[in-house]
């Protein structure tokens, strides 16, 4: 059997850290450690972390100020005693077999690297679900498993893997995680998927707070490199739209009402095509989808001005 160390960084996580260690350690396959990075809490997340090891858990706790999650999980990863690493995040919820069905896809394919499992957007609320349809890849089959996009918080691997690539970028608040699996991934690790291991995951819960997190997902993806594969749709689409209203408006001015009637226009359909997309997982009647409507129309609108707002801080 595969020896384990669950690697997790942590901040000001009070609300989920008890439940998250208390599933970790209660896996039809227990880790052999947790190894956890608190990077500069205020709040009580590493007192609960010290009841657990005054409790005899083996867990070890690593405190350093100011750590971004990259940072966190390397200084975790790097005290680990393990030959396995499994990667999973504060704010999150394993099902009791997660670590189980990782490392029994790892022995039995001896030449697996890196297994990923699945992870599961929790929409416990009307807004949640919502939230799911409007930003979260619906699962995919692909070579006959289903499954979501790739995610470190439902991970494991040899810790080779993570020594060669040079572990997770420290300078970065978000898309760290993205960076080190395209690195591993280009590598030419052999990686799998065992969709069955699931970790769910919270959505935020209400429009302020999923505009707050998603300026910071904005600025440093852009950071990261990354923004063609989310900014760049974004500004092609508004770019056109206001190339098209001042045109408008310039010709016909009676027509200024045109550009908000598009804008809203194309709004609704992006909301209809994630209703569509999402139909299989999120089945709902015609008078749900059209609640939905209500939510998401402003909800994509929310997210646009939150990824332009998050851009516009990257340049300063």
């Amino acid at each position: 059997m595969i020896s384990i160390s669950v690697v997790i960084p942590v901040k000001n996580e009070e609300q989920s850290i008890r439940e998250l260690l208390a599933r970790l350690l209660d896996q039809t396959r227990p880790p052999q450690e947790i190894v956890i990075t608190d990077g500069g809490s205020t709040d009580s997340t590493t007192q609960i972390i010290d009841e657990f090891i005054s409790a005899g858990a083996p867990i070890k706790l690593i405190r350093a100020e100011h750590a971004l999650p990259g940072r966190g999980r390397n200084l975790a990863a790097a005290a680990t005693s393990n030959e396995w690493l499994a990667f999973i995040d504060a704010g999150t919820v394993p099902a009791k077999n997660w670590l189980e069905l990782l490392s029994a896809k790892a022995e039995n394919e001896p030449d697996t690297e890196v297994v990923y499992g699945f992870c599961e957007p929790v929409t416990d609320s009307f807004f949640t679900e919502c939230a799911a349809i409007a930003y979260v890849p619906p699962p995919t089959r692909t070579s006959e498993i289903v499954t979501r996009p790739r995610s470190i918080a439902s991970s494991m691997m040899k810790k080779k893997v993570w020594q060669s690539v040079a572990g997770f970028s420290e300078t970065l608040r978000s898309a760290e995680d993205l960076l080190f699996m395209n690195e591993v991934e280009t590598a030419g690790f052999k990686c799998v998927f065992e969709p069955s291991a699931v970790v769910r995951w919270y959505l935020r819960p209400s429009f302020g707070s999923t505009f707050k997190r998603f300026v910071v997902y904005a600025r440093n993806n852009i950071r990261a490199g990354l923004w063609k594969q989310w900014q760049a749709s974004i500004f092609t689409r508004y770019l056109l739209l206001l190339t098209a209203g001042v045109a408008t408006v310039a010709i016909f001015p009676a027509l200024f009402w045109l550009p908000l009637a598009l804008w809203l226009l194309m709004l609704f359909a992006r909301a209809l095509v994630a209703i569509r997309r999402n139909r299989n997982c999120y089945p709902g009647t015609t008078g749900r989808n059209l609640r939905r409507l209500l939510v998401l129309v402003p909800l994509i609108a929310i997210i646009d001005l939150a990824s332009i707002i998050g851009s516009i801080e990257w340049l300063f």
